[in-house]
């Protein structure tokens, strides 16, 4: 086995792979969680670093994938329709990687945690906020300074994303793709920056190239199901890996 993957027993790749097809499932279902799938299995079973690397090509192979299933003109009219979000959350995103260094890691994930976590438990026990389609500028501006400024500390910039794509009623389809552009352009970026940094290098990368087939695979079978289930089905699996994700960033935040 080349690189990194000679250095781990058969046990840990065959349960490496099977993680990953788990957070395929997960994003082929509702369009996203799979970073936080993936560092949080892998990291049990590698040091963190390794697991960084390894999450780093399914989750950029995947998100490709996802932008483009309906096509590269639905995918650009995403850009277009949702590019003073991409554009403010980019920028911010740049500004706020500055604070890594400044703001201790706990507060920032009960930063993110409380209140995705707060937002999902009340749409699940039937409060649903409506936000028009159109004509609502002033709040894709603040959601987006909110989105890129939490994902330029922590890498999560998914959960308040789908918080407010939910919030608009997002048809599932559309929701899916818009996902895969957002996070498909945040990707290329943690590609190029991790291969700056050393993270993903000629040893990790091995392990990295083992997890996008299963990834991919999961993925499929994930979209198998989603295509099956009606907006409200759709809606409620979104919600649910959102709570499931917000609890587990303030139970990392508190312990």
């Amino acid at each position: 086995m080349p690189g990194i993957l000679a250095d781990l027993t058969p046990l840990t790749v065959l349960v490496a792979l099977g993680i990953a097809s788990l957070a395929g499932v997960i994003k082929g279902l509702v369009g996203f969680a799979m970073p936080m799938i993936l560092v949080s299995g892998l990291g049990s079973l590698v040091a963190p670093e390794l697991a960084l690397a390894g999450l780093i090509l399914p989750t950029l192979v995947t998100n490709g994938f996802q932008a483009l299933a309906q096509g590269p003109r639905a995918a650009v009219q995403s850009v277009r329709r949702f590019r003073v979000f991409l554009g403010v959350a980019c920028v911010m995103l740049l500004l706020s990687a500055q604070l890594v260094a400044v703001l201790p890691a706990q507060v920032l994930l009960l930063m993110i945690g409380a209140p995705i976590t707060l937002f999902a438990i009340l749409q699940l026990a039937g409060w649903q906020p409506r936000v028009a389609s159109e004509g609502h500028r002033g709040l894709e501006i603040g959601i987006g300074v909110f989105a890129g400024f939490i994902g330029g500390f922590s890498g999560v910039w998914g959960p308040p994303t789908v918080a407010y794509l939910t919030a608009m009623g997002t048809e599932k389809r559309e929701q899916m793709r818009v996902q895969g552009v957002i996070y498909g352009l945040g990707a290329v970026a943690l590609t190029l920056a991790h291969i700056g940094s050393g993270v993903l290098n000629a040893a990790t990368v091995w392990l990295s190239l083992a997890l996008v087939p299963p990834a991919l695979v999961g993925m499929w079978v994930g979209s198998r199901v989603q295509s099956r289930i009606d907006q409200r089905a759709f809606r409620r699996a979104t919600l649910l890996v959102l709570l499931v994700a917000g609890l587990n960033l303030v139970r990392r935040a508190l312990i």
